[in-house]
């Protein structure tokens, strides 16, 4: 796997990934005691709504931000958005309301939401070798778990020796570092997208993309299965180890990084899998334990025989199957887009992902509150299961990459048929100015009329 670092360009990358996760990760501890500070006893709903502002940036930012990115060199947005990030960071210790860590937060997640999807995009274009983009995604996978383990370790060995707003200056360091590590390198500079429409309609391709290509549809199911169990262990894990087994604070952790450990074991074996099974070989019967792991454990839950070894190994067992489903969406959306519309299309999965968070983390919230914790792992693993019995339906078991369509509303010497003997051809497909829909299975055709 670490094979792929002798790439420079990628190797800066990955380094400047890393660094800022560990500043987010420091973020998160120092937000949750500003918060405290702030509200007292109503913390809570401060981060909860934080969260949820959070959120809101994901979903609206990326697809309008993926409008404009043709048009800004991608070295140079990445590292406006990375010292952007750095200066909310200096800015949240001097606060003194509630309502202005709702604006920072804001402004940090916007700027997060406009970075992520165009540091995606521009990896598999650095990548062009289809082992070494797998190797990529498994690295980075491991990073964001190694992040959730190191992260509040490190933060309660600087607490130890400063006050916690200090950890907002780690956090700003981590920004500043990253950015240094991408102006560093020479990226690939964003290919010209001429397209139709005003701003709303370039915004609204990626999504378009999304929800025209059946791979993408049945990918956004997949991710809203990893959002439903994944809710279950994020919101509810601290009162399933306090309240239900009446273990000590010291075990919260120890159960999310049960979590984490089951993710990290599939990315390190998965290029090798991967290189065996295919994309939805894995990924299909992925869902399906992540059903059924949580849809058992809601049966225990219920009967009142849950144990501190049965937690630890159903989110051991979640984390691993949710990796099988997030590592591989990368192929599937390289797959699925030429390289121009990468970013839009990276944009659309960031933007459609998170809403799919903001649909079950109030659910999995409200459920435990009002219904029991029973109840929630019971729905969640109900929605689970219909997302994953939804991607089967929508993944074409036969998904080759090039596909037999004609073009009936193009002239026969339009530049798109040049050497085409009358109007159908092959070739890898996408959804793009001139193909704007799928074509039928067995139809062998495909117009590009709106």
């Amino acid at each position: 796997m670490l094979s792929v670092l002798r790439n420079r360009t990628y190797r800066r990358l990955f380094a400047a990934q890393v660094v800022a996760l560990v500043g987010t990760g420091l973020a998160t501890v120092a937000l949750s005691l500003l918060a405290y500070d702030l509200a007292g006893g109503n913390a809570s709903a401060v981060l909860g709504t934080a969260l949820a502002v959070k959120m809101v940036a994901y979903v609206g930012t990326a697809p309008l931000i993926s409008a404009f990115a043709d048009r800004i060199p991608r070295r140079a947005l990445l590292v406006t958005m990375d010292l952007t990030r750095a200066c909310v960071a200096l800015v949240l210790p001097f606060v003194t309301e509630v309502w202005q860590v709702y604006v920072l937060i804001l402004l940090l997640q916007v700027a997060s939401a406009a970075f992520t999807p165009t540091f995606q995009a521009t990896v598999p274009e650095i990548l062009p070798d289809e082992d070494d983009y797998t190797r990529a995604l498994s690295l980075s996978r491991l990073a964001y778990d190694l992040e959730s383990l190191f992260s509040p370790v490190l933060a309660a060995a600087l607490l130890a020796l400063v006050p916690y707003d200090r950890l907002f200056a780690g956090t700003a360091a981590g920004f500043v570092a990253s950015a240094v590590l991408v102006a560093s390198v020479l990226l690939p500079q964003p290919q010209p997208v001429e397209r139709t429409g005003g701003v709303y309609a370039k915004a609204a391709f990626g999504t378009r993309l999304f929800l025209a290509t059946p791979r993408l549809r049945a990918l956004l199911a997949l991710d809203l299965a990893v959002a439903a169990v994944g809710a279950m262990v994020l919101v509810n894990t601290v009162v399933l180890v306090r309240d239900t087994l009446g273990r000590s604070p010291g075990d919260v952790p120890l159960a999310l990084g049960a979590y984490g450990a089951g993710s990290m074991i599939v990315a390190l074996a998965l290029p090798r899998v991967l290189g065996r099974l295919g994309d939805r070989a894995l990924m299909l019967p992925a869902a399906f334990v992540t059903a059924a792991a949580l849809g058992v454990f809601a049966a225990g839950l219920g009967a009142g025989a849950l144990s501190w070894p049965a937690l630890l190994g159903t989110w051991l067992v979640i984390g691993a199957a949710t990796s099988a489903i997030l590592t591989p969406g990368g192929r599937l959306l390289r797959r699925s887009a030429a390289a121009p519309d990468l970013p839009a299309a990276f944009a659309a999965r960031f933007s459609l992902t998170h809403a799919c968070w903001l649909l079950t983390y109030p659910l999995a919230g409200w459920l435990a509150a009002r219904a029991g914790l029973a109840v929630s792992a019971a729905v969640l693993a109900a929605l689970a299961s219909a997302a994953a019995v939804t991607a089967v339906r929508l993944w074409p078991r036969e998904d080759p990459a090039e596909l037999e369509h004609v073009h009936l509303d193009l002239a026969p010497d339009h530049p798109h048929l040049a050497g085409v003997t009358g109007r159908g051809h092959r070739h890898p497909f996408h959804i793009d100015a001139l193909h704007r829909r799928w074509p039928a299975p067995g139809a062998g055709r495909e117009t590009s009329a709106a």
